[in-house]
């Protein structure tokens, strides 16, 4: 499955809103304004369609990466970086 990052930067409060909506849905928030996760190959298209749908080409910007495994294994948090919930992972 591939591993997307979305990160966006959205002036309008109310397409803002509307974006994180539709990432909450699909992926993990890891910040205010970044998404992670994997996600099935079918619905990459998908979400890809879906954030179109709210954002505004000419005021709003939108990237979204795609890593492969071995940048995925490369990935750090620095400072108060927030875990993934995961039900199947203990931290102890």
């Amino acid at each position: 499955m591939p591993y997307l990052v979305v990160a966006y930067d959205i002036p309008d409060d109310r397409r803002r809103l509307r974006l994180s909506r539709v990432l909450w849905g699909m992926l993990d928030r890891v910040q205010k304004s970044v998404f992670e996760g994997e996600l099935e190959e079918r619905l990459v298209d998908r979400l890809e369609e879906r954030i179109r749908r709210v954002v505004e080409a000419r005021e709003d910007a939108v990237r979204i990466y795609t890593l492969c495994a071995a940048c995925q294994r490369r990935i750090r948090g620095l400072g108060v970086s927030s875990l993934r919930e995961d039900p199947d992972v203990w931290i102890i």
